[in-house]
């Protein structure tokens, strides 16, 4: 009996010290599939954006977006298009080649582009629950975290790996995030946002998972603010991958003129 305890007892400590090597490992797989998920060129859409305050009022906008890869990674322009107090802003985020994004922004009542700072970049996005980073945050780079693998958790019924990211740039507005992914398929479900204080701010989740020209894809994505009590939901009307997009779309001069 002695024996096998002591058998037993290895094995429990051969498998602790082995899982933290594997989990390490899978957790890096496991999101680059589930980041990768979708292998498009071009991504066209229009939205409808509700904004929901404390007190459960709420506020619309209508955006387009136009995503397109590039030589340093992926480039998005946003249109506003209603309502009439922000119609005609366009914002551009691309990746550069030293790892960071470029972002800009066009407000009609400024007539200009402006660049948005580093330092303004977890600023709020035209008053919605959304970051300037946030609105990129679905196609942030694998390689900029250190990811680790916490644990299996069912969520809305479906069986998750649940990922853990902390970003190797501590200048990042988030100290961490914890991601719910499904086993089965690498669709995202939710994503926690820390605080240097390790307090969860944000919740990111996406929902209402359609067939889109052969790709499984999210058609409402919701973040929540936790202190504020606030919510932005982003529910998609119309979307289409691999429409062509003129490389004229992600330049200043359609900022300014919203002409291509």
């Amino acid at each position: 009996m002695k024996k096998l305890t002591v058998f037993i007892l290895t094995l429990l400590c051969t498998a602790l010290i082995a899982a933290p090597l594997l989990s390490a490992q899978d957790a890096v797989s496991i999101m680059n599939s589930a980041r990768n998920r979708v292998q498009m060129d071009t991504i066209s859409s229009r939205s409808r954006m509700v904004i929901t305050a404390r007190n459960g009022s709420t506020s619309e906008r209508v955006i387009d977006q136009y995503s397109k890869d590039g030589p340093n990674g992926s480039r998005t322009v946003i249109v506003f298009q209603s309502p009439a107090n922000v119609a005609g802003t366009r914002f551009l985020t691309m990746d550069n080649a030293s790892g960071g994004t470029d972002l800009q922004i066009f407000l009609p009542s400024l007539g200009r582009v402006r660049r948005i700072a580093a330092s303004e970049s977890s600023g709020s996005f035209m008053g919605t629950d959304f970051s300037y980073d946030d609105m990129s945050f679905m196609d942030r780079d694998v390689s900029l975290d250190t990811h680790t693998y916490i644990k299996e958790e069912t969520l809305n019924g479906r069986a998750c790996h649940v990922i853990q990211s902390v970003p190797l740039n501590s200048s990042w507005q988030y100290s961490k995030t914890v991601t719910w992914i499904d086993k089965a398929n690498f669709l995202i479900y939710k994503t926690e946002m820390y605080n240097a204080r390790g307090e969860v701010v944000k919740i990111m989740e996406m929902s209402d998972f359609q067939d889109v020209q052969g790709r499984m894809t999210p058609m409402q994505t919701k973040v929540s603010t936790i202190a504020a009590g606030t919510s932005t939901t982003i529910y998609i009307q119309i979307l289409r991958y691999n429409d062509p997009i003129p490389e004229s779309v992600f330049t200043t001069a359609y900022l300014e003129t919203g002409r291509y």
